[in-house]
C-alpha cells in the first residue's frame, strides 16, 4: 500500500523518465539499474520468506540509497516477520525519518513498537505501548483513508487500557467514521472491539455483517477466518474461503480455510487433504497467514478421524518440527502413542 506522498513521487519519476535517460551518463544509469533490481530481488526473497536474504540484499540497496525510505519500510517489515523487534523499529524510525508526512511509514512504526511491547517488561511494555498508539493516530490524521491504520488504532483503544491511552470510548467515532467511508471496514472494526471485549455474540453478528457486505481487504477476510477457526465456524469459514477468493484468486489462504471447514464438518476428506497441502507448498510464512504449523495439525485431524493414526503422528510432528512450542501437537502425539 502506497500513500499519496509515494504515488506523487512514482509520478513525477514516470514523468521525467525520459529526460533523465537521455541527461544521465551510461556509468550511472547502469549504476541505477543495479539498484533497482537487488530491490527487485529483495522484493522477490521477502514473498517467498527468505528473510535471511532478503535483509542483506536491503542492506546493500540501503548502503548504496540512504534516502529511499521504502527500502527501510521492506526492511522494517523483513526484521518483524523474524522478529528482530530492535531491528525492526531502527529500520521503521529512518523511513518515518526520511518521509515524516507518509501514513503507511507511520503505521508500520506503530506495528514494530506494538510487536515489542508484548515482548517487553511492564515498564518498557508501557512506554512502547504509547508509542504504538501514537504512531497508529498519526499514520490516520495523515491519510484517513488509511483503513488498516485506523483499524490498528481502534483494536488498540478496545484492547488497551487507559493507563497507555486506549479506551473504548475513543474506539467509537473511529468506528462510526470507517463505517461512513467503507461499511464492511465498519462491521468489521465494531466486530473486531466486541472481540477483544469477549462479546463474542455481538462480533459474530458484526463479522457477518462485514462478509456480507463484499469486503475489498484481503487480509480483513482472512482475520475474520482466524476468529471462525478458533469459534470452530466451518460455515462462516466457507463464506470466508468465498470472499477472499473473490477479492485475491491466488492468495492461498483460501485453499486452507476452505481445508479447514471440510475437515470440521467431515466431509469431502480427499478435497480437504489437497487444498491443505496445496497451501503447505504455496503459502508464504507470514506473519498475516496461518502458520505452517496449523496446516499440519488440521491434516493429523483429518486423518485423526479416517483412523490413520501413523499418518496422524506424522502430520504432528511435522507441526512439531514447524514449531517446536506448539503445545496442541504435542498433547495430540501424546494422545495417540498412549
Amino acid at each position: 500500500m502506497r500513500t499519496s506522498t509515494a504515488r506523487r513521487a512514482l509520478l513525477v519519476a514516470a514523468m521525467s523518465a525520459s529526460a533523465l535517460a537521455a541527461a544521465v551518463p551510461t556509468t550511472v544509469q547502469g549504476s541505477s539499474v543495479k539498484q533497482d533490481e537487488g530491490l527487485e530481488a529483495a522484493r522477490q526473497a521477502y514473498e517467498t520468506s527468505d528473510y535471511g536474504k532478503a535483509a542483506q540484499l536491503l542492506l546493500d540497496a540501503a548502503a548504496k540509497n540512504p534516502q529511499n525510505g521504502e527500502i527501510q519500510l521492506l526492511l522494517a517489515k523483513t526484521y518483524y516477520e523474524t522478529q528482530q523487534h530492535d531491528a525492526a523499529i531502527a529500520s521503521a524510525e529512518k523511513a518515518v525519518a526520511l518521509e515524516p508526512q507518509n501514513s503507511v511509514f507511520h503505521e508500520w512504526l506503530g506495528r514494530t513498537y506494538g510487536e515489542k511491547a508484548e515482548h517487553a517488561g511492564m515498564f518498557s511494555g508501557m512506554s512502547l505501548a504509547k508509542k504504538t498508539r501514537k504512531e497508529f493516530e498519526t499514520a490516520v490524521r495523515l491519510d484517513e483513508h488509511n483503513f488498516s491504520a485506523r483499524q490498528a488504532l481502534i483494536e488498540f483503544d478496545c484492547s488497551a487500557p487507559g493507563i497507555v491511552g486506549g479506551g473504548e470510548d475513543k474506539a467509537r467515532p473511529n468506528i462510526a467514521k470507517l463505517a461512513e467511508m467503507d461499511v464492511a471496514e465498519g462491521h468489521y472494526a465494531a466486530g473486531n472491539c466486541r472481540r477483544q471485549k469477549k462479546d463474542f455474540a455481538e462480533a459474530d453478528a458484526e463479522f457477518t455483517k462485514a462478509i456480507d457486505s463484499r469486503p475489498k481487504s484481503i487480509n480483513l477476510i482472512y482475520d475474520i477466518g482466524d476468529y471462525a477457526v478458533k469459534h470452530n465456524e466451518p460455515e462462516r469459514l466457507m463464506a470466508v474461503a468465498d470472499e477472499g477468493e473473490r477479492v485475491a484468486p491466488s492468495d492461498s489462504r483460501g485453499k486452507y480455510y476452505r481445508g479447514v471447514a471440510l475437515v470440521m464438518k467431515r466431509e469431502r476428506a480427499g478435497e480437504a487433504e489437497r487444498l491443505l497441502r496445496e497451501y503447505l507448498q504455496r503459502a508464504p510464512i507470514r506473519n498475516t497467514f496461518p502458520h505452517p504449523r496449523d496446516a499440519h495439525e488440521w491434516l493429523g485431524r483429518l486423518y485423526e478421524d479416517q483412523g490413520r493414526t501413523q499418518s496422524a503422528i506424522d502430520e504432528y510432528e511435522a507441526a512439531l518440527r514447524a514449531d517446536p512450542k506448539s503445545k496442541s501437537a504435542r498433547e495430540a502425539l501424546k494422545r495417540l502413542r498412549k
